[in-house]
């Protein structure tokens, strides 16, 4: 039930950052559904390998490679979806950086308590 809720906000987040920015077109609820579900899909099961393959660069780069990787893995999804497009890299790079943020502040209301950073006394 948790996972169907994380991913309806996160189709709702790929709607608001595809309204928002004009080199990603999602034509209708039903694509934002099936994009939300790709990522998540992806992010479960590629992300963890491309993670691993990709340790030295992303040490030297401190940490900035993830969103290359964060990229590669929209502009993937963009391939598979029929009907989702994205523009070029530098958009799936925006799109992902701004999905994050609506996805986020989206997820604060569904957040389970004690789920945060730990308090500090």
């Amino acid at each position: 039930m948790f996972f169907l809720l994380k991913v309806l906000v996160s189709t709702f987040a790929v709607v608001i950052t595809s309204y928002l920015l004009g080199g990603v077109n999602v034509p209708d609820f039903t694509t934002a559904l099936v994009v939300a579900f790709v990522l998540a899909i992806f992010n479960a099961i590629l992300k963890p390998f491309l993670i691993i393959l990709t340790i030295p660069v992303t040490v030297m780069s401190l940490g900035l490679f993830l969103l290359v990787i964060n990229a590669f893995i929209i502009l993937l999804a963009a391939e598979v979806v029929r009907g989702f497009e994205v523009a070029g890299f530098w958009w799936a790079l925006l799109f992902s950086i701004i999905l994050s943020l609506v996805t986020w502040v989206l997820e604060l209301p569904t957040r389970r308590p004690g789920s945060g950073p730990p308090r500090q006394y």
